[in-house]
């Protein structure tokens, strides 16, 4: 079976294996540069930064959400010069925000085909507070050789979530905190609310607030009302924080769960 998760004694055994590369995730949505900045004032040795706006996501437009999803070619040329090789290199994404972002090169990584990738437990802050290395050198490109192949298995579009909320079979989760959800506060789309249908099962919840994962029996029971569903459809604000949640169903071993990547902010851009 592929990691999904890593201890950070694992990566420290295997900081100098070129069969891994490891990629820092951090990033703010309220101020987009304070990820790269920290990346550059101190990472992980070795680790490569991908940023969410530049990397993760491609521009934005009229429909599609907040975070559309980046090109694949683009995105392989990326993984390509920080040594990944498809489907032997082993990528480890780390945060400091509990998988928020980790989680979504996690989730895209494995949408292009990619199954080497895992995240780190307990984020970059743990990794610290071990008094494992650090450093402020950014590490030379390397060559590696990424093809994508693109599981469209995997995600949904608007249409589809019309289409299949309301069956029987099907489950809508929305990953977003539960006052987003309910629409008392919106602290960043125009609209507040949810789409009809959903239920709430917000991200953070698949993390105790030291920023591990809970165990693969903790994410089972938290899963238990909708394990059966022969479909998950996952989404938050705009694609980003709902890789959480389906890496805590891959962990619960219900492999069902599929992202709409346009999420609320695409949701409501047809209103």
């Amino acid at each position: 079976m592929t990691m999904i998760v890593i201890s950070r004694e694992w990566l420290l055994e295997h900081l100098e294996d070129p069969q891994v590369a490891i990629v820092d995730c951090r990033f703010s949505l309220a101020d987009p540069q304070l990820g790269k900045q920290q990346y550059q004032t101190s990472h992980i040795k070795g680790a490569y930064y991908l940023d969410l706006n530049q990397d993760l996501s491609s521009p934005v437009g009229e429909h599609g959400g907040r975070h559309p999803l980046p090109n694949p070619e683009e995105l392989a040329r990326k993984l390509s010069a920080i040594g990944v090789v498809y489907q032997q290199t082993l990528v480890v994404a780390y945060d400091d925000s509990r998988f928020a972002f980790a989680a979504r090169l996690w989730w895209l990584l494995r949408y292009l085909g990619h199954e080497q990738v895992a995240v780190l437990d307990g984020g970059y802050s743990e990794w610290q507070k071990a008094g494992y290395p650090v450093t402020d050198i950014i590490p030379e490109l390397r060559t590696g050789d990424f093809i994508p192949q693109i599981q469209t298995q995997m995600l949904v579009d608007r249409q589809t979530v019309i289409n299949q909320k309301d069956l029987p079979e099907v489950a809508l989760i929305d990953s977003r905190e539960s006052d987003r959800y309910l629409g008392i506060r919106e602290p960043i789309d125009k609209i507040a609310g949810h789409i009809p249908g959903a239920m709430n099962y917000p991200w953070q919840e698949a993390t105790d607030t030291t920023g591990y994962l809970l165990s693969p029996s903790e994410q089972r029971l938290r899963w238990s009302q909708v394990d059966n569903a022969k479909e998950i459809i996952v989404y938050c604000g705009s694609g980003v924080t709902a890789c959480v949640n389906l890496l805590s169903l891959e962990l619960a071993n219900i492999h069902t769960g599929k992202l709409y990547a346009g999420s609320w902010s695409d949701w409501i851009s047809y209103c």
